[in-house]
């Protein structure tokens, strides 16, 4: 009864549009009225106790340097880099767009930053190319989603933290899904380009001495994400430690190698990095004492024993999550789908014997999936808000992207090696 009231008060209050985070710590809350065998200071003690944890600075860590690297130019070098790599090919500016996100996943971390960030530099200038805003701002949303799982993802080191999974190899475990899912995006853009007749001219040929030039002003970004996966996987430092190291390598660029960093950018870098930190932590308290009233009910020891009972096979139980996990990330928010998701599926996975790292890929680019899908798409409505996009335009011109996106979450699921090769290899 107390859970059904609970599970009933959090929808109404995602319907009515109340921030995630409040809606779980007013549904939690509610489950308090309902039990005398606990104090509602307990709701308190969860949600202290959730971020009460060394592994979770890895995230205020990593936010900060992701941060950091927009405001020390680092994007402008970046993009100058992929732009050098796409010269010849057909629709060459949009497939900047894809190899940036790429590139840009191994040190901002967070989606929702990478599609805002192309939103106001590429968008405007695939226009003037004659690319459509609907199709450009799809194409930036769609390829933002590259960026979770491109180690140092956000989304990997909360899902590590949650299910007590290894960071390192889930940083590890990301690289090669990250680069299956950027090429597939290229190839669908060439053959849309060709068929568009958009940047299929001949253009000159990069000399060696440009590639280089801008490859040395890149290269130092470009060892950030080697220097975290080198560090953590041999021992040298921990995820935590990894990510403050982050930030004094974003800083040495800024500040002295670079020398774009004033002041005045440190202040609002770090002030942009209290907000986006205090928005993510938040949402990580208000889960974990969520979480712990489905523990408390046992939902998921039901669902386990419900999953096993009715699906035998690991390859069906990969397309009951996916289809579970598209819907969800229509309504939940991604942080949140992995915070009070992931204890329900623990269990699970081990009774058919998957690999925790290789289904942390495979889920979280499941639920990424459903930010580019109405009614709650966050990377949808931040493109859009950005680029001046109707919604309706933009689900005319994602649906491509969509299908390619499912077809590679099947792919991670139906061969594991794809997520779990580097691991073993750097085991």
């Amino acid at each position: 009864m107390a859970l059904t009231v609970v599970l009933t008060v959090l929808l109404l209050l995602f319907l009515l549009n109340v921030p995630i985070a409040f809606a779980l710590i007013v549904s939690t809350a509610v489950y308090f009225l309902f039990t005398d065998n606990f104090s509602s200071m307990v709701l308190i003690q969860r949600m202290v106790g959730g971020i009460e944890s060394v592994p979770l600075l890895a995230i205020v860590f990593f936010v900060t340097a992701g941060i950091l690297m927009n405001y020390t130019g680092i994007t402008s070098r970046m993009l100058r880099f992929a732009q050098v790599l796409t010269n010849r090919l057909p629709g060459s500016l949009a497939q900047v767009n894809v190899v940036l996100s790429t590139l840009m996943g191994g040190l901002s971390g967070s989606n929702v930053a990478d599609a805002a960030m192309q939103s106001k530099v590429l968008v405007p200038e695939m226009e003037k190319k004659g690319y459509s805003r609907a199709f450009a701002t799809a194409l930036t949303a769609s390829t933002s989603l590259i960026t979770p799982i491109i180690p140092p993802g956000i989304a990997l080191i909360m899902y590590g933290y949650v299910g007590n999974v290894s960071i390192g190899s889930l940083f590890l475990a990301g690289v090669l899904p990250g680069i299956v899912l950027c090429l597939s995006f290229m190839i669908y853009v060439h053959f849309y380009a060709k068929k568009h007749k958009l940047e299929t001219e001949n253009k000159e040929k990069i000399t060696k001495k440009y590639f280089l030039f801008t490859f040395k002003d890149a290269i130092l970004a470009l060892l950030l994400p080697i220097i975290i996966i080198g560090g953590i996987r041999f021992g040298v430092f921990s995820a935590t430690e990894a990510g403050a190291i982050a930030v004094f390598y974003a800083l040495f660029l800024g500040l002295v190698i670079y020398r774009e960093m004033k002041m005045k950018q440190l202040i609002n870098a770090l002030v942009e990095t209290v907000h986006t930190a205090a928005s993510i932590l938040i949402i990580i308290a208000a889960g974990s004492a969520f979480a712990w009233v489905l523990t408390l009910e046992q939902v998921p020891q039901r669902m386990t024993e419900f999953m096993v009972n009715y699906i035998s096979s690991p390859f069906m139980f990969f397309i009951v999550v996916l289809i579970f996990l598209l819907i969800v990330g229509m309504f939940i928010e991604g942080n949140v789908s992995i915070i009070i998701l992931t204890p329900l599926f623990m269990p699970m996975i081990q009774q058919y014997g998957i690999d925790p790292v290789h289904f942390g890929i495979f889920f979280i680019v499941c639920i990424s999936i459903g930010t580019l899908t109405p009614p709650l798409g966050t990377i949808m409505y931040t493109t859009c808000s950005i680029t001046g996009t109707k919604v309706e335009e933009f689900i005319k011109n994602s649906w491509p992207f969509l299908v390619i996106l499912i077809v590679a979450a099947l792919l991670l699921a139906f061969i594991p090696s794809i997520s779990l090769w580097l691991p073993t290899v750097f085991k």
